[in-house]
């Protein structure tokens, strides 16, 4: 009876000082963990999830327990952090940054990189783009990379303010193609935010506007290329054409080819009208919590010319160079399926297929996307200027190059 009375004891005390059995892994790892990575300790410690009780086996498992067996600790999945997220993994795995793996690897251009730019080392393309899932093959050929949520809830602290905070979202959305840190923190919105920080109830955030109540789908009207079919404009839909042309989508004559099914996996173009207008309207709700409806609409209306306009100008770049293939004054790669390639990138042969890929890649993404984000500078002598200039250029090397093939003739 002794024995039972101290054995009930024991179980009042452990029951209220909230220890339990499970938690013995836990300390264990700690023990060990202070000595070798004490960071990481210090971070699960101060995060919320070691105050409820979530232990480090939860995670990584209970097999690692010696210093020799690193690897038996296994590394969390979304599906880790589903047991205890369900609504946020599930919205997350219906979103484009879910995807961001397949947009990388479906770049023809990345069979040529380092390994480190497209691999394990995340040291370029890999290092923004792992945010997306990867196949059970995929996943067999590294170890790290496979969380996912943690690009945004850092290790091992998960903070939830920080993943709310925009400057969580500028290590992968800045730079050469979608500067949208530099054009958004520019920006009227985020001079505001600067200003009075993240307690501040007029400046809209990256989360704001792309996270609408928390939704981790992070969907857009336009989508990452700013491409969707059908149109209704006919001198818009012409010029779409030609991009998609160029960018492998379509064939010289205009059918679909086998592009088109990386496009719809990745979710990189808005593909009916219905899709479009539920993730514009999405955006028109968020902009009137501040604006009136009508000025709302009319400020995204103008971002959509701006991308007509812009297309425009690009839809001439590329007919320009496609008639230098067309007339035999370039000649395809022999490893090229369609010519000139918009996604080979930087791997083009020719300096004038050199300045279309970054007119398409740079410009025209910063003219709209500077629209959209409210930023005249990006929009106009980021964007637009260099589109014009870089037509011109085209243009003048476009007849250099007749010029030298019709000379080399005589």
């Amino acid at each position: 009876m002794k024995y039972l009375s101290a054995a009930l004891m024991l179980g009042f005390v452990l029951l209220f000082s909230g220890a339990s059995f499970a938690a013995s892994p836990k300390s264990a790892c700690i023990n060990c963990h202070k000595k070798v990575t004490p960071g990481v300790v210090q971070q699960y410690l101060e995060g919320k999830m070691s105050k409820k009780g979530v232990d480090c086996s939860t995670c990584h498992g209970s097999e690692h327990m010696r210093m020799d067996d690193a690897k038996l600790a296994k590394l969390p999945t979304p599906e880790t952090c589903a047991g205890c997220h369900e609504k946020q993994v599930k919205q997350f795995k219906a979103g484009k940054h879910n995807l961001a793996w397949i947009a990388a690897v479906s770049m023809p251009m990345m069979g040529h990189q380092p390994k480190a730019i497209t691999g394990e080392g995340y040291k370029g393309c890999s290092s923004c783009h792992k945010i997306g899932g990867k196949s059970d093959a995929e996943k067999a050929l590294s170890r790290y990379g496979h969380a996912q949520c943690d690009s945004c809830h850092t290790r091992h602290s998960f903070k939830k303010s920080e993943a709310r905070d925009p400057r969580a979202c500028q290590t992968c959305h800045m730079g050469f193609d979608h500067p949208q840190w530099e054009m958004w923190s520019t920006s009227k919105h985020g001079t505001i935010w600067q200003i009075e920080g993240n307690k501040s109830k007029r400046a809209p955030t990256c989360q704001t506007c792309h996270m609408q109540n928390g939704n981790h789908e992070v969907m857009t009207a336009w989508g990452f290329l700013a491409l969707r079919l059908p149109e209704d404009d006919k001198d818009w839909m012409n010029d779409r054409v030609t991009i998609l042309q160029a960018l492998g989508v379509l064939d010289e004559k205009g059918n679909p080819t086998a592009r088109l099914d990386l496009v719809k996996a990745g979710k990189v173009a808005r593909l009916t009208k219905e899709e479009f207008q539920k993730e514009r309207d999405k955006m028109i709700a968020t902009c009137a919590k501040c604006h009136s409806v009508d000025y709302a609409k009319g400020q995204l209306d103008a971002g959509d010319m701006m991308i007509r306009d812009v297309d425009k100008i690009m839809a001439e770049a590329i007919r320009v160079v496609q008639g230098l293939y067309q007339d035999g004054v370039l000649k395809k790669p022999v490893d090229w399926t369609i010519a000139p390639d918009l996604l080979q990138f930087y791997e083009a042969k020719s300096a004038i297929e050199q300045d279309l890929y970054v007119m398409f890649l740079e410009y025209r993404m910063r003219a709209f996307e500077g629209a959209f984000h409210m930023n005249p500078d990006y929009t106009h002598w980021y964007g637009w200027a260099p589109m014009k200039e870089t037509l011109q250029k085209i243009k003048d090397e476009a007849g250099k190059l007749r010029a030298e093939k019709a000379l080399a003739k005589k």
